[in-house]
């Protein structure tokens, strides 16, 4: 048995151990909860924009703010995961859920809302994802792709659940009051939650192969910082990609004459759809590999992205809605894995918080960018070409980096 570092006490036995999944329960039901505010600027997006009178690139404003916010506090909560642990950092991130919330519910113009959205509640969401990712890596290594999948499915968990409860809540009480109400539910509940991590994570205990854990799994040759630029390139490619259906699924059905709760349940099911694809693939990933996973998951994207063109069928839109949350779920949380698959363990919090800044700055542009594009063409037809154009980006970047792993590991005589 081996000491923690720290002294302690932790040993290897609570890597992959009953300890381990109790971690990984509580950082899903903390995920979830946490990440409401990525979904629920979705939702009041058609409100905002009657309330305030402005236009669709307008009104898309907040939500591209809350990424703004959501990518910077990835790396920043990140960075302090590596030096604090995760409890500080999630109650801090609780707080600001709270405070922002309440702020963004008294705005008197979208400007406003979209400073509270990016400064308060796009940080705070941020400490529930890639800095929550990162910790809980540290506790698995033979599933460790599927507690970095299962972790990362609660961000789609509440995609899945947020969008129909707050819709019932704007039609009842307006989306003022509920934003008030959603704040005061993030303090109340994830503070609790984030006490039950305070154990240290087992850094520097032995792999199989008796190198250490905070050794990297994977060679290729090419630098670290070159990779992390492939990568963060990649991460933006998917995610505008991506951005088309999640952010505008609900204005697209407005548009249609199918009303925002339409919309609303078309985004559900997609997200569900994508926590089915985040365990599956973290479940793969176990057995081919981060890059693989994320290469199959983006050429799946791409493929159901085109079914979009042709389709504006209300029970064809919720079919297609489904494949497209199965296809692509899996492609954030594959990052994750590379992370820890090609960089050294006690740099994952910075490097996850990096790479998935890169995702949700995807997300920002492709937000904004569909909007615009809307505006500009006077339909989505254009935006979802667009968002294959970045997906087509994505792919040929993620088979370069597989390609190069490859043959360095055919040089050294290692299996990718």
């Amino acid at each position: 048995m081996i000491a923690h570092p720290s002294g302690t006490g932790t040993s290897s036995s609570l890597i992959d151990g009953p300890y381990a999944w109790f971690r990984l329960a509580v950082s899903i039901v903390l995920a979830t909860i946490g990440s409401v505010g990525m979904w629920s600027v979705v939702i009041v997006l058609p409100f905002v924009q009657s309330e305030f009178g402005v236009d669709r690139a307008s009104a898309s404003l907040p939500y591209t703010m809350t990424m703004v916010g959501f990518a910077a506090g990835n790396v920043i909560v990140g960075r302090f995961v590596d030096r604090l642990g995760i409890t500080i950092p999630i109650v801090a991130a609780a707080l600001a859920l709270g405070v922002g919330f309440v702020s963004a519910a008294s705005a008197s113009a979208v400007w406003q809302i979209a400073f509270f959205q990016g400064a308060l509640i796009g940080i705070g969401t941020a400490a529930s994802f890639g800095p929550l990712i990162a910790n809980v890596s540290h506790w698995f290594r033979r599933r460790r792709g599927f507690a970095v999948a299962a972790t990362a499915s609660g961000n789609y968990l509440a995609g899945a659940i947020w969008p129909t409860v707050l819709q019932g809540f704007i039609q009842s009480d307006g989306w003022r009051a509920t934003y008030i109400g959603i704040g005061i539910f993030c303090v109340v509940t994830m503070v609790p939650l984030a006490l039950l991590l305070r154990r240290p994570a087992p850094n520097g205990i032995a792999d199989n192969d008796g190198a250490t854990a905070a050794a990297p799994l994977h060679s290729i040759d090419i630098s670290r910082r070159t990779l992390m630029i492939l990568l963060m390139i990649a991460g933006i490619g998917c995610c505008v990609a991506m951005s088309m259906p999640q952010v505008h699924i609900v204005a697209y059905c407005v548009d249609l004459g199918y009303g925002t709760e339409r919309g609303a349940e078309m985004l559900s099911l997609m997200l569900a759809g994508g926590v089915v694809s985040r365990l599956m693939s973290g479940v793969l990933a176990d057995y081919i590999g981060g890059v693989r996973t994320l290469l199959l998951g983006a050429a799946l994207q791409c493929i159901v992205l085109l079914f979009y063109l042709p389709v504006d069928g209300l029970a064809s839109l919720y079919a297609i809605s489904l494949i497209f949350g199965l296809s692509q779920g899996g492609i954030v949380p594959s990052y994750a894995i590379i992370m820890r698959e090609y960089f050294p363990a006690n740099e994952a919090g910075q490097r996850v918080g990096i790479v998935i800044m890169a995702t949700i700055m995807g997300m920002a542009l492709g937000g904004w960018l569909s909007g615009w594009i809307y505006d500009l063409t006077g339909s989505y037809q254009a935006a979802f070409l667009n968002g294959i154009g970045w997906n087509l980006l994505n792919l040929s970047i993620v088979a370069l980096i597989l390609w190069r792993s490859h043959a360095t590991a055919m040089r050294l005589g290692r299996a990718v």
